[in-house]
C-alpha cells in the first residue's frame, strides 16, 4: 500500500474514531482526547516515508515548538468567548496562532528539541493558571449535525495531504510549526460555543491544554529517536510515552475538575 492510500485510509479512521469516543463524555474530556496527535502523527509518518528520517525529525521539532501557537489560540479564544460571539473569537484566535508561527519561524530549532520541550511544559503549566475559572456547563439537548463527522474527516485528510505535499517547499520547520493548528480542538470549541455557550468552549480548550502535555511528549521522543532507531521503534516509543502521560494528565484534569 502506497503513502497516498495510507493517508486516505488512516487519517479519517483516526479522526472519526476519536470524535465518536469523545462524544461519550463532556466537553473537557473531548478536548483532552483530541489533543492526541491524530493529524500531526500521520504527517510526520508520511514525511518520514517520502522525505526521509532527518527531514521528519526536524519537522517533529517544529511541531513541538508549534504547541506555543496552540496555547496562544486556546488562551485567546477562552477569554474572548466571554465577550464576543463565535466568529469573532475564532478569527482572533486563528490570528494569534498565525502570529505565533511568524514569530517562531526565524528561530533556529532543529537541534533544540529537549530545550523546547522544557519550555513548553512550563508554558502549559502557566497557561492552565491563566485560563478563565471553571464554571459548571449546562448540558443542552442540541446535537451536532449529521455531516459533522464526515466534515472533520474530510478537513483532516485534506490538511494532511496539503502539508505533506507542500513540505518540500515549506521546509521542515515551517511545516512543523503549521502542523499543530487545533483543527479538532477548535472545531469542538466552536460547536460547544454555539450549542452550549462560551463556558463549554472554555472547558474544551482547558481539556486540550491538559492533553498537550502528551502531544509535546510524543514529538520530543520522535525528534530524539527517529534518526537513531528508525521509524517503527521511534513511533512505538513515542506512542507509549504519550499514552502514559495522557493517562496522568486525565487524572490531574479530573482531580481539579
Amino acid at each position: 500500500m502506497d503513502s497516498l492510500a495510507l493517508k486516505l485510509i488512516l487519517t479519517p479512521l483516526l479522526v472519526g474514531g476519536a470524535t465518536l469516543a469523545g462524544r461519550r463524555w463532556g466537553p473537557g474530556v473531548s478536548g483532552w482526547l483530541v489533543a492526541l496527535p491524530y493529524t500531526a502523527g500521520p504527517i510526520i509518518f508520511f514525511l518520514a516515508l517520502s522525505q526521509g528520517l532527518a527531514f521528519a525529525s526536524a519537522t517533529a521539532v517544529g511541531v513541538l515548538a508549534g504547541v506555543f501557537s496552540t496555547v496562544a489560540f486556546c488562551l485567546t479564544y477562552s477569554w474572548l468567548s466571554r465577550r464576543l460571539a463565535m466568529p469573532g473569537s475564532l478569527a482572533a484566535s486563528v490570528g494569534m496562532f498565525a502570529l505565533a508561527v511568524l514569530l517562531l519561524r526565524p528561530v533556529p530549532l532543529s537541534r533544540s528539541g529537549p530545550l523546547v520541550y522544557l519550555a513548553i511544559i512550563g508554558v502549559l503549566l502557566v497557561a492552565l493558571r491563566l485560563m478563565p475559572p471553571p464554571v459548571a456547563v449546562v448540558q443542552t439537548a442540541a446535537r451536532p449535525p449529521q455531516w459533522e463527522i464526515p466534515a472533520r474527516m474530510l478537513v483532516a485528510t485534506s490538511y494532511v495531504l496539503l502539508l505533506t505535499a507542500g513540505a518540500p517547499l515549506l521546509g521542515p520547520q515551517l511545516t512543523g510549526l503549521m502542523t499543530p493548528f487545533p483543527l479538532f480542538g477548535g472545531t469542538l470549541a466552536v460547536f460547544a460555543h454555539e450549542f452550549q455557550g462560551p463556558q463549554a468552549a472554555v472547558s474544551v480548550l482547558r481539556g486540550l491544554l491538559h492533553g498537550l502535555f502528551a502531544f509535546a511528549s510524543f514529538f520530543v521522543v520522535l525528534s530524539a529517536l527517529l534518526e537513531r532507531v528508525g521509524l517503527a521503534a521511534a513511533f512505538g516509543a513515542a506512542i507509549t510515552v504519550a499514552l502514559l502521560i495522557q493517562a496522568g494528565s486525565f487524572w490531574l484534569m479530573r482531580r481539579r475538575g
